[in-house]
């Protein structure tokens, strides 16, 4: 496996995602590994700092990030407050600078190498990767996230968001658990330099199994870190784009991301989700088949834009699908950020509001 920067070459295929626990971690709960991290020693505890590198198409103005940076970023590895990378043997491998080219930009990420289930949103994963290149190139094809207000539900590492923030006016980062969300504000610390000059970025925790809307407490010492405030709430209903990525893995977690869903799109201006997800198959012995149930479970919450129209047309309003779905070819998608190879299991959707308006 070969070390480049600190990250290990992507792997072909992809193997399991089950992985050792760090030595001394908690050994009755299962950890699991990204195929994004395979090859790197999973019995490294603590957040890393890895550079994930993407091309910027050569009509791209990039000078005035050229001039954040003064031509040079640096490519590292941190654990515990110590910067390395290792080469295929494991050894060391001194830290070195690299001139940012004019056709790149690197962010740089903290995230775990493994994580317990509960904790997934401390790695990056290919789908949240794949929609990186679905914003990168709506964002350098078009003006369509221009100035606008978007929330990233499930943010984990916060990467997309990250991104966003070039273009739109204001960003919110939600996720829950005081972890997730603090190795999300690093992130977001990290890779200011990047923003819009006039861009708002707010990490918010946001509950999708609790009551809605979010509960606003004004008073900052009474206020949790990462709580609302009202002005806040407002301008999250204001927002017309939602982005998510890899939010579908365990089914009462996604009849909760369709509730919040379905109260966020029913406030506000109209509002579009783009969704990354990867089918994940296990063999179950109810079905003695292999499946994919969370992707089951997920388009069932969906009637397909265009095709499954007339299968609904008898039905009253309150049996059809809350939502219109139309899954986008990523294969038309140039792959902008390089550290990961997509597989055939990665899919984006374009999610819409099914209920129609009176």
């Amino acid at each position: 496996m070969e070390y480049k920067d600190g990250l290990p070459s992507p792997p072909l295929p992809p193997s399991p995602e089950i992985a050792t626990p760090p030595e001394g971690g908690d050994v009755e709960e299962d950890h699991v590994m990204s195929e994004v991290h395979l090859g790197c020693p999973p019995n490294f505890s603590g957040p890393h700092i890895s550079p994930f590198t993407f091309s910027l198409p050569p009509t791209l103005e990039v000078e005035p990030l050229e001039s954040r940076y003064n031509g040079v970023v640096r490519h590292e590895v941190t654990s515990k407050d110590q910067s390395f990378s290792l080469d295929e043997d494991g050894d060391l491998v001194l830290s070195r600078r690299i001139k940012q080219s004019k056709d790149t930009c690197v962010l740089s990420i903290q995230h775990n190498i493994t994580s317990s289930i509960p904790g997934v949103g401390l790695q990056v994963w290919r789908a949240e990767l794949i929609l990186a290149d679905f914003v990168l190139h709506k964002m350098f094809t078009s003006s369509e996230f221009d100035g606008i207000v978007a929330i990233e539900l499930g943010a984990g590492t916060g990467l997309v968001g990250i991104l966003l923030a070039r273009a739109a006016k204001t960003i919110f980062l939600t996720d829950y658990g005081d972890e997730v969300l603090d190795n999300c504000a690093k992130n977001v610390h990290l890779n200011s330099g990047i923003f819009h000059c006039k861009a708002s970025v707010y990490v918010r925790e946001l509950d999708w199994k609790s009551t809605w809307p979010p509960k606003v407490v004004e008073n900052y010492l009474s206020r949790r870190r990462y709580g609302w405030t009202s002005s806040e709430v407002e301008e999250l209903q204001r927002a017309t784009l939602i982005v998510a990525a890899d939010v579908i893995y365990s089914d009462d977690l996604t009849d909760a991301f369709f509730s919040t869903l379905e109260r966020l799109m029913s406030q506000g201006p109209e509002k579009v989700l783009y969704l990354a997800l990867e089918k994940r198959y296990n063999f179950t012995l109810d079905d003695l088949n292999v499946v994919a149930n969370g992707y089951s479970l997920f388009r069932s919450y969906l009637r397909v834009d265009g095709v499954d129209d007339a299968e609904y047309d008898g039905l009253e309003s309150g049996s059809r699908p809350c939502f219109v779905g139309k899954r986008i070819d990523h294969t038309q998608i140039p792959q902008y950020v390089r550290e990961y190879v997509r597989g055939n299991d990665v899919e984006i959707w374009q999610i819409k509001s099914g209920k129609r308006k009176p």
